[in-house]
């Protein structure tokens, strides 16, 4: 086996460059491979992360009867007392926090122009209003008693030329149907870097939420952050009650979960089709080997030299350009996904419905899709290496000889 690989280095070898632009065509098929799958597994990635963050949490508990789509408003369709709910779930160990929100459609009118919005009505206090406050850009955060201020993400201010301090008028639809209108103060601009959602969601406290939208004491969901993603099902088992819903991040996000199942079956295929086109190149330097070694094939097989190990000969010869170019792409898509992995690429943005993508994708590579893609590139560049091995195995003795005459 060693001397196998002797003299299919040493064939290599006779062509230095057409064996080493062979190996570098798979290494570049293999790094684009590896930053393609980095950059989906973290756009994905990212949106997942983003939408539990700022949307779904890892639970919400809400009302049997609540529409998350028509936004209602109604008191049978709200969770009473939230904040004393909230404290009993934040009690459970694996809670990291818990807190009320309450949901509504409105309108912000700031001039001649409009635009609707979600108005969100959140306790300042709460940690898991982490990425608005660490997200401030101008002017101060919401406090409990404020009563006539309001948070609005950057993209929104920037849509209505507004900055704090500024005056904006909202108005809301309400618990019995109406539509009550109210001048605010921009209190500050925030940003999440997801754009879609911060030009479309506006926040005021809770209370004064309540008492704009006629909803009193009452919110539309607890949302709830758990330590560990893995241990929703545990507390959501804890959290069963005849009279609320409870919502996870899974099922929160089942549009999400199945688009990220999908592009995995498509993304097997583009990996193929590369990886095809790229052992392309293999072939044709080992079939242009063969039919410059016709004569060397003949006398090998004169000698007494088995089929079989002429094509061994080749089938090493085409692991060791496998070994060159796997070798070459990890470090070439090595050093890409690092790149993006820092510095991403920015989409600026990029409105999908039942999504929130980030401004910037940042590229995310796992160990399996590494392993995965290494071992298909090693298995396509030995099957690249099947028909110049039989072509060269197959060669009559006598006619090879001539052949190479």
């Amino acid at each position: 086996m060693i001397q196998l690989f002797r003299m299919a280095w040493r064939d290599l070898g006779r062509n230095r460059r057409r064996s080493l632009f062979s190996a570098l065509a798979l290494g570049m098929g293999l790094a684009l491979l590896l930053l393609m799958a980095a950059v989906i597994e973290g756009e994905l990635r990212g949106s997942m992360v983003s939408t539990i963050r700022l949307v779904s949490g890892h639970l919400q508990v809400r009302a049997e009867s609540y529409d998350e789509d028509k936004t209602s408003l109604a008191w049978e369709d709200l969770i009473e007392n939230p904040d004393q709910v909230a404290a009993q779930i934040a009690a459970l160990a694996p809670v990291t926090v818990a807190t009320p929100r309450l949901f509504a459609s409105g309108i912000v009118r700031a001039g001649d122009d409009s635009v609707g919005v979600r108005v969100v009505g959140i306790d300042p206090a709460s940690v898991a209003n982490a990425p608005y406050r660490e997200g401030l850009l101008s002017g101060e955060f919401l406090e409990a008693d404020d009563r006539e201020g309001l948070l609005i993400g950057r993209p929104l201010a920037e849509k209505m030329s507004l900055a704090a301090g500024d005056p904006i008028d909202l108005l809301v639809n309400t618990s019995n149907g109406d539509v009550d209108e109210q001048l605010f103060l921009v209190r500050g601009i925030f940003s999440t870097q997801t754009p879609s959602y911060d030009e479309t969601t506006v926040f005021m406290p809770l209370a004064k939420a309540q008492a704009f939208t006629q909803a009193e004491n009452h919110a539309s969901t607890i949302f709830v952050m758990l330590q560990n993603r893995d241990q929703t099902e545990a507390v959501a088992a804890a959290l069963v009650s005849g009279n609320d819903q409870i919502i996870t991040w899974q099922k929160a996000n089942e549009l999400l979960i199945q688009t990220q199942q999908l592009s995995d079956a498509y993304m097997v295929v583009i990996y193929l089709i590369v990886l095809a086109i790229t052992a392309t190149v293999i072939v044709n330097t080992l079939v242009m080997a063969v039919f410059e070694r016709t004569r060397e094939i003949g006398v090998l097989s004169a000698i007494g030299m088995k089929a079989g190990r002429i094509m061994a000969m080749f089938f090493a010869e085409s692991s060791l350009l496998a070994v060159g170019g796997i070798g070459m792409g990890l470090v070439i898509g090595g050093l890409l996904v690092a790149y993006a992995s820092k510095v991403g690429f920015y989409i600026g943005d990029v409105g999908v419905t039942g999504f929130i993508l980030g401004e910037r994708i940042y590229a995310y590579l796992t160990v399996s899709d590494t392993v995965s893609l290494t071992v298909t590139a090693f298995v396509v560049t030995l099957l690249a290496g099947l028909y110049p091995a039989l072509l060269a195995a197959r060669m009559e003795p006598v006619e090879a000889l001539r052949g190479g005459q």
